[in-house]
């Protein structure tokens, strides 16, 4: 007949305590690794066509990711074709061309206009900034100058969306 030196506490509530314990760690590992992932925290995804030698497009491209925007970014030899192939008429046309959603985004729009772009989803064809004007996100400059984006369709007219 053997004796045993150690005799385990089976009590009901001890088993209960670390079998609760148990799941709870195992639930924060699991919510832990989740928001570790990549796609947790992934913000709209917008592709964004630039000539590769554009500084401020990749000033603007910077903006888009500290305010949570996931960027694709095509280098193009001939945006005038992009931005043509996409009905975006020259007087609304700026350095880079972006493709979020159903929408276009011409020039340098502030991140905070395209997140109210895709929570209103407004029947538009997209938003620009003309042209690049200074203290727009990416072109900061010592005199900013106040700036318009403008809302435009399918037929080519357009509306003041937003003023900075």
């Amino acid at each position: 007949m053997s004796r045993r030196l150690f005799k385990p506490n089976k009590s009901p509530v001890r088993t209960a305590i670390w079998g609760l314990a148990s799941i709870g760690l195992l639930a924060t590992l699991f919510a832990g690794l989740t928001l570790l992932s990549p796609d947790a925290e992934s913000g709209p995804l917008i592709t964004v066509y630039k000539s590769r030698s554009c500084g401020c497009c990749a000033k603007w491209i910077s903006h888009l990711q500290q305010n949570g925007f996931q960027v694709v970014v095509k280098n193009h030899n001939d945006l005038p074709a992009i931005k043509k192939q996409h009905g975006i008429k020259p007087e609304l046309r700026a350095c880079h061309t972006g493709l979020v959603g159903d929408y276009l985004v011409e020039g340098h729009v502030p991140a905070d206009v395209i997140k109210r772009l895709l929570k209103e989803h407004p029947d538009i064809k997209g938003i620009a900034v003309p042209g690049m004007p200074v203290g727009s996100p990416g072109m900061e400059g010592p005199n900013p100058r106040p700036y318009k984006i403008l809302a435009f369709d399918t037929k080519g007219n357009t509306s003041v969306y937003d003023a900075r």
